[in-house]
């Protein structure tokens, strides 16, 4: 009884410290890309940080539904220590844009469940889920390879991408356009898919960054590679 005390007392004053750092004009910002919090993310890490790696708050903090605790659950967690279902759960819950993103690449991409994950989710009818399924696909397209039926995946990507709802769309892309990168021998077939359905053609790049449209992203890529960057 003692222990859980503890935590519910470390849990409120947890989320007291996160509302002194609520920032009107930083929620404001947050709120253009989907996103329902108005704390910094540096000041968000410098709490993690001091907090340390903690299990048992981090999933007290997740329970919360607020996402700028669920962001610093996902930082003090331990990623192996979650079960397959409880991350397919978590998933499912996580609904805004970062806490999504972060979920996926600091805690599902260092669990050993992150192979099986990758294929349920990949076929799941809902997008949000399937994106997800896709961004660990890209993971493995990029540093694992072996096993993967590239030609099956670009297939897929074109017959699916042009019509996929915005944040599956984007998973899509972000595959395809390595794909062509880290794969030679099917990067003519990428970067024409790429030019043929035009997804993310029009994307509002800013100066010195590089485009997400597949066919330019690929030729920048290569050429840094090529010129050693």
């Amino acid at each position: 009884m003692a222990q859980t005390t503890l935590t519910d007392t470390t849990v409120a004053e947890v989320m007291a410290e996160l509302a002194e750092l609520e920032d009107p004009k930083t929620r404001k910002v947050n709120e253009k890309h989907g996103d329902d919090h108005g704390v910094n993310l540096s000041k968000l890490r410098a709490l993690a940080k001091r907090l340390k790696t903690q299990q048992e708050l981090a999933r007290r903090l997740w329970e919360t539904d607020d996402s700028a605790a669920r962001l610093l659950a996902l930082l003090i967690c331990r990623p192996k220590g979650f079960e397959r279902d409880e991350l397919d759960t978590m998933l499912r819950q996580a609904r805004t844009p970062k806490v999504h993103d972060w979920l996926v690449n600091y805690v599902v991409k260092k669990n050993p469940h992150a192979e099986e994950l990758r294929r349920a989710w990949s076929a799941d009818p809902d997008p949000v889920v399937a994106s997800a399924g896709w961004a660990l696909t890209t993971e493995r397209v990029m540093k694992k390879p072996e096993g993967l039926d590239l030609t099956a995946l670009l297939d897929v990507v074109e017959a699916q991408m042009k019509d996929a709802p915005e944040r599956l769309q984007w998973s899509m892309n972000e595959c395809l356009g390595q794909i062509g990168i880290k794969h030679p021998e099917h990067r003519a077939r990428a970067i024409d898919i790429g030019e043929r359905l035009e997804v993310l053609k029009d994307y509002p790049t800013p100066p010195g960054c590089t485009s997400p449209f597949v066919p330019l992203w690929i030729g920048e890529m290569v050429r840094r590679e090529d010129d050693g960057i």
